[in-house]
């Protein structure tokens, strides 16, 4: 069964969607993994990053996005034509067992959520809508993955910044988290308020949540280049203050403009540009993490 991880920061702009195409791909594509790409934020930053605009459009007026699926849990009682491996594409960018799981940018009815689910609080006997709501929250993503967990070596969920039903629900259904996060102060906050968020998810599902953070990835802004300035160093320093080494990457990505110039092309920046600096940096990211996921599972 495949190892699930959110990669997730409050704060958005730090590189979330970056890391996790560029991580998932490496895997794939390096170390022969079977890797899955699910696409939580509605703005379908990881969906874009793996197929065409005209790509999503056709699959968006199929019907064939992670929308559907979410649906097909909040109304159980609507017949349903798919399943979640008929929403999967295969061997994105050509990468051998590379597969997405596209998002989409209306990915649920805030209305028809809470509807369903006063009407099922209704329905029982001393049941509390609160509770109602949590159990729903809990068993949102794991419901969707289910079917298709134990194809996979990992699945990788690009999550929305903030902390909103989808992103709870994701990290309910993980093993691990990632924190990708700038050198930056708001960055840090980011960081501190997702913590404080988790130990109060930890503490809050049961039975206990068994989630863990395998890392913080620092993504350098285009100023700092390969070579961190001594602010960047400061502001790692602050973070290596309240982290052991165990929970911070060694390898930084620097932001290089392949990176950006990668978005245009609709294909992760290591299979864009592989020769360049970020994608060098990523190699090596992906090499680090198969570490630490073997350190972790001893």
């Amino acid at each position: 069964m495949g190892q699930v991880l959110a990669t997730v920061n409050m704060k958005g702009g730090v590189g979330k969607t970056t890391l996790t195409v560029n991580l998932a791909t490496c895997l794939a594509r390096d170390r022969q993994q079977r890797v899955l790409v699910i696409d939580l934020d509605s703005q379908i930053s990881a969906t874009l990053s793996l197929i065409a605009p005209q790509d999503f459009a056709r699959l968006r007026r199929g019907r064939r996005t992670l929308s559907y699926l979410i649906d097909k849990v909040i109304r159980p009682y609507i017949p349903r034509k798919y399943e979640t491996a008929d929403m999967i594409v295969s061997s994105v960018c050509g990468v051998s067992g590379l597969d997405l799981l596209p998002g989409d940018i209306e990915l649920y009815d805030e209305y028809v959520v809470s509807e369903a689910l006063y009407k099922k609080a209704s329905e029982g006997v001393d049941t509390k809508f609160g509770e109602v709501w949590d159990s729903f929250e809990n068993l949102l993503v794991e419901t969707v993955i289910a079917s298709v967990r134990d194809r996979y070596d990992f699945i990788l969920i690009d999550c929305a910044p903030g902390y909103n039903l989808l992103t709870r629900s994701a990290l309910v259904a993980s093993q691990y988290y990632l924190l990708p996060a700038r050198p930056e102060p708001l960055s840090l906050v980011g960081i501190q308020l997702l913590q404080r968020r988790v130990e109060k998810l930890r503490a809050k599902v049961e039975p206990a949540l068994n989630l863990d953070l395998l890392g913080i990835v620092f993504i350098l802004s285009n100023s700092g280049g390969l070579f961190p300035s001594r602010y960047y160093n400061q502001i790692i320093e602050r973070v290596e203050q309240d982290f052991t080494p165990d929970f911070i990457f060694q390898n930084r990505i620097p932001m290089d403009v392949n990176v950006a110039k990668a978005v245009d092309a609709f294909a992760p920046a290591v299979v864009n540009a592989p020769n360049s600096a970020g994608s060098r940096a990523f190699v090596k990211l992906a090499e680090e993490f198969v570490q630490k996921i073997a350190a972790r599972s001893r």
